[in-house]
């Protein structure tokens, strides 16, 4: 067993659920090493017989990096942990490459775990880093994107994250400093590697890191840090209020239309409505980014003033005296395909049991007109006008109806998914994420990997 200091590793790793193991991203960097010992010396003592697999994902984009990927295998085997390196192989973008090796990342990341049957990845992201992450989002003054709903992107990185709505990745060690970390290690003769790209000031990251490096940096860091706190909770309580704002006025009268009640634009509550709205308005349209808040701000003032019919984030708003209507517009839908499993339009999970290759997903369009709908409450005129946006499934010109439903049930499937928490979901943005899922049929949640606690 490592000889590690048992208060450490049982204050960072205590309250999180282990039972479907655990992936552990090792670089090889101080962190990601320190983390893995920690957590190795954690379950020795307390779970033994939970399932460790360190991952190291070998980017190829400097030279060194595969040996550093095969001093990790080394340092597993030492310890006695499983241990797989999972390479990003085909072309490097020109540009925006920290961005899409961190997608990679998370990507190769979860197909590692799930080849194990694990739903939870743990990374080895510290207070040095939330507090960079945090001053550059406020260098680029994210400020007046979020001035109005309490500095979403402020709170900086969330404690947990969910993945492609099915693998959870945690960060436990968002409240250690990286020099403790290092202690750590120096104290057990553990050594790790340094990439040079975190000093390489082309990037903005290590300009940041630099910037703390010197006068005032540990002030900034604390001040930085106390500041993710705050806009954490203020993000939470928005969210929560924005969740019951839903539960209580948005209603699914038919596929691909929500109705709001009038009374949504009168709660008292302004900020939370307008963020509720920016999300279904996402949601509506399939589109992974929020429309932005002061758009957000002004079609809410809008709508307050008297009936409307705008559009925005590819949705279609249309206030009736029936209701406030959301529907995807009809301009930009997917072009007829044949049928596959995928993800059609931001919108709907597709999944095909057909391999006769006679199918083709294509929207409704037209065809809606022919159906007799209502509810006795909603304009029929608006429910075929929603579904006339929805994926249907034909077959040699022949309108055969929505995937999943009558006959077609056991042929495809089309999940509705959250569309703007759908690949990422920090732990702050859970209940709205789940008020929306409940609204629209998407699957639920999986449960947060922490015990007796929520994330924030």
């Amino acid at each position: 067993m490592l000889d590690i200091e048992p208060e450490f590793s049982t204050r960072i790793f205590s309250h999180i659920d282990f039972t479907s193991g655990a992936v552990a991203a090792v670089s090889g960097g101080s962190d990601s090493t320190a983390l893995l010992l920690l957590l190795k010396h954690h379950l020795d003592r307390t779970a033994p017989a939970i399932k460790l697999l360190a991952v190291t994902i070998e980017h190829g984009l400097r030279a060194g990096s595969a040996a550093e990927a095969q001093a990790v295998a080394k340092l597993c085997a030492t310890y006695g942990i499983s241990h797989r390196i999972m390479t990003w192989s085909g072309p490097k973008p020109s540009t925006g490459l920290p961005a899409a090796a961190r997608e990679v990342r998370y990507r190769l990341l979860a197909e590692a775990a799930q080849a194990e049957g694990i739903g939870l990845i743990l990374t080895g992201h510290t207070a040095d880093d939330q507090a960079e992450t945090v001053l550059m989002r406020q260098a680029r003054d994210d400020g007046r994107e979020f001035a109005g709903m309490a500095g979403r992107g402020l709170a900086g990185m969330a404690p947990a994250t969910l993945y492609d709505w099915r693998s959870w990745i945690v960060r436990p060690l968002l409240g250690e400093r990286r020099s403790a970390l290092r202690d750590v290690l120096r104290r057990r003769n553990v050594d790790w590697a340094d990439d040079p790209t975190n000093v390489d000031e082309a990037f903005e990251r290590p300009r940041m890191r630099a910037m703390l490096a010197g006068r005032d940096g540990v002030r900034r860091i604390d001040d930085a840090l106390a500041l993710a706190a705050h806009e954490g909770k203020a993000r939470r309580q928005l969210g929560l209020a924005a969740a019951d704002l839903i539960r209580r006025f948005a209603a699914q009268p038919g596929a691909g239309l929500v109705r709001l009640d009038p009374g949504f634009l009168s709660t008292g509550d302004e900020r939370a409505a307008v963020y509720a709205l920016r999300i279904l308005l996402a949601t509506i349209g399939g589109i992974a980014f929020l429309p932005d808040q002061a758009r957000g701000e002004a079609l809410f003032g809008r709508l307050k003033a008297g009936f409307l019919c705008a559009t925005l984030s590819r949705t279609v708003v249309d206030f009736r005296r029936a209701g406030i209507f959301l529907r995807r517009e009809a301009r930009g839908l997917p072009a007829a395909a044949a049928a596959d499993s995928t993800l059609w339009d931001g919108r709907r999970h597709i999944t095909l049991n057909d391999s006769s290759g006679a199918l083709l997903i294509a929207p409704f369009g037209t065809a809606a007109k022919r159906l007799a709908m209502g509810d006795g409450k909603t304009p029929p005129s608006l429910m075929r006008a929603a579904l006339a946006a929805e994926p249907a499934l034909w077959r040699s010109g022949e309108c055969l109806g929505l995937p999943g439903h009558g006959t077609l049930s056991a042929t495809v499937e089309a999940r509705p998914v959250v569309a703007p928490f759908a690949r990422f979901l920090p732990s702050f943005d859970l209940a709205p994420a789940r008020a929306v899922a409940g609204l629209i049929g998407a699957a639920p949640v999986p449960p947060l990997p922490f015990r007796g606690h929520s994330a924030g």
